[in-house]
């Protein structure tokens, strides 16, 4: 709880103005008298120290700039997310963790990476450094080591961290877990054998050659009735 003004209980106090200038330590009534003149608060802002720290500010803008801050920083958190590999997992699956993966990172958050050995697996813990260390190399345009590999019981772990914004270059675009290259987003061009061929005969015979056919056909029956 911030205290203000006559609630501030230490008898002397060092006293600080809004644009940072120092009055230097004086009593807690007389730093009040100070603020009040100037019509503005005498607010503790370091209680913890000997004398406290007060600074002399409107309260209610200073309440408001703390709030301010106080939810950029949350905002702006770095939280550590997890993801789990096994030494079998399938290249599907794979795909579709380091795809969620960088999105993570994307959002400025570092992980954990996590290989656990289960059963035989214990006698080989040295492929899980081997796909641990494949995903540092695909992820090295998204993220840095932060903590390399490192074995722990029956499971090796590492923790990757973002890289600045403006380096980052996301590889794994995945459909339905299948990996897509940059050309897969480009606008499909008409393939050759979609394009209509200039010598191209229809199936069906025209109308004016079919309404033909009947009198050809008396003409053949005709002749056949003479002979």
């Amino acid at each position: 709880m911030t205290r203000i003004n006559d609630r501030i209980r230490a008898p002397k106090v060092r006293v600080v103005m809004a644009n940072g200038d120092q009055l230097g330590v004086m009593s807690s009534r007389e730093a009040l008298a100070k603020a009040q003149s100037l019509g503005l608060d005498l607010v503790e802002i370091a209680g913890q120290v000997d004398p406290p720290v007060c600074k002399i500010v409107d309260y209610g803008k200073y309440k408001y700039e703390q709030a301010k801050l106080k939810k950029q920083k949350s905002k702006s958190a770095t939280r550590m997310k997890e993801v789990k590999f096994r030494v079998g997992t399938g290249q599907h699956d794979y795909n579709i963790k380091l795809g969620r993966a960088e999105g993570f990172l994307e959002g400025n958050h570092k992980c954990r990476f996590v290989l656990q050995f289960r059963g035989r697996e214990n006698a080989h813990k040295d492929l899980g450094f081997v796909v641990l260390n494949r995903i540092i190399e695909d992820l090295k345009s998204m993220a840095q080591v932060d903590q390399p590999p490192r074995l722990n019981g029956r499971a090796v772990a590492m923790i990757l961290s973002p890289l600045p914004a403006h380096q980052r270059k996301r590889k794994f675009h995945l459909f339905h877990g299948e990996l897509m290259e940059e050309d897969d987003f480009e606008t499909d061009e008409p393939h050759e054998d979609d394009i209509p061929d200039d010598d191209f005969v229809p199936d069906e015979v025209p109308d004016e050659v079919s309404d033909a056919a009947p009198e050809a056909a008396a003409e053949i029956e005709a002749e056949a009735s003479k002979s």
